[in-house]
């Protein structure tokens, strides 16, 4: 009996744009772990990329608050996009990252501990949003960055409306230091903003890359370079020019600024500094992208239907 369904094989395709026949043998390979079963397709080069987050499901809303030269990003999901439509929700997460700003403290239970602006907890307001609303809603995750001497500029894509463009799908800061203007800063700082929700980058550098991650892509491209059946030194440089290569794709500093098409973020920086005659550097960001690497369990509902008919 195999050891996965349809379903798998259709999850598998939509993440490495894999053939059916293809996804079929590696999920069968893999006894089913489709994580195992995405790294083997790639090794044999028969998936395009893993996707990255770009299809999860889990609803809600990223809000994004920035006072000074300190900022936060703050994720609240829901169970339907209805609910993150709803005004109650959004003006419960705009003023829940207002309080996580003030707190500055990257720790959901206190800030759901942290006073809220319309008396009781933040945590108490919340299991009230749940009983009054009728669904699950739950602080996923906060992060607050800052500055000595610069900007926090922030931005958000796929906001909710016009008039509210503190909540939306991905909420992105960039934290600039230096002594360029505020107009200078801005500017900048939104550009990179806007390419940081466009090419999800991973971390600041390269060595700010998850170390497990890293290992994973070392495995894939050892694989690779054992099927070219070229000499071990040369399977060896092979090796770590792909796990450069995917370094460099995945950190912000050094991936290709979508607006120059030719200079890096790093080297975009620099020209506008010194275009400026000021110092600028980027030494931090924040990107949350709404219900990134959660998976909503999916149901199939002609199933149900014959299920509850059936019953």
């Amino acid at each position: 009996m195999a050891d996965f369904t349809v379903a798998d094989v259709k999850k598998l395709r939509e993440k490495t744009g894999a053939g059916m026949m293809d996804a079929k043998k590696a999920l069968a390979e893999a006894g089913g772990d489709i994580e195992a079963a995405v790294d083997a397709l790639r090794a044999k080069g028969l998936a395009t990329a893993q996707k990255k987050s770009s299809r999860t499901a889990a609803e809600g809303l990223v809000g994004v608050s920035v006072e000074g030269t300190k900022g936060v990003a703050v994720e609240v999901n829901s169970e339907t996009d209805f609910v993150a439509k709803n005004d109650r929700f959004q003006d419960f997460v705009r003023k829940t990252t207002a309080v996580a700003l003030e707190l500055g403290a990257d720790d959901v239970d206190a800030l759901k501990a942290a006073a809220y602006p319309d008396g009781g907890t933040v945590g108490e307001k919340l299991t009230d949003n749940v009983a009054t609303i009728g669904e699950n809603q739950q602080i996923r995750r906060i992060r607050t960055i800052s500055v000595g001497q610069g900007a926090i500029v922030p931005y958000v894509h796929n906001a909710v409306s016009p008039e509210a463009q503190d909540l939306g799908k991905i909420g992105v800061l960039v934290a600039l230091e230096g002594d360029a203007s505020a107009e200078v800063l801005e500017r900048l700082g939104r550009d990179i903003a806007q390419h940081a929700a466009a090419m999800f980058p991973q971390a600041l550098d390269a060595d700010g890359l998850d170390a497990d991650v890293l290992e994973r892509e070392r495995a894939i491209a050892r694989e690779k370079a054992a099927e070219s059946g070229k000499p071990e030194n040369v399977q060896e440089k092979m090796v770590e020019g792909a796990v450069k290569k995917y370094a460099k794709e995945n950190a912000l500093l050094s991936q290709i600024f979508v607006k120059d098409g030719k200079a890096t973020v790093e080297e975009y920086v620099a020209r506008t500094a010194k275009e400026a005659g000021a110092s600028i550097k980027l030494v931090d960001f924040v990107r949350y992208q709404l219900g990134e690497g959660i998976e909503k369990e999916e149901s199939d509902f002609a199933a149900e239907v014959a299920a509850a008919v059936g019953g």
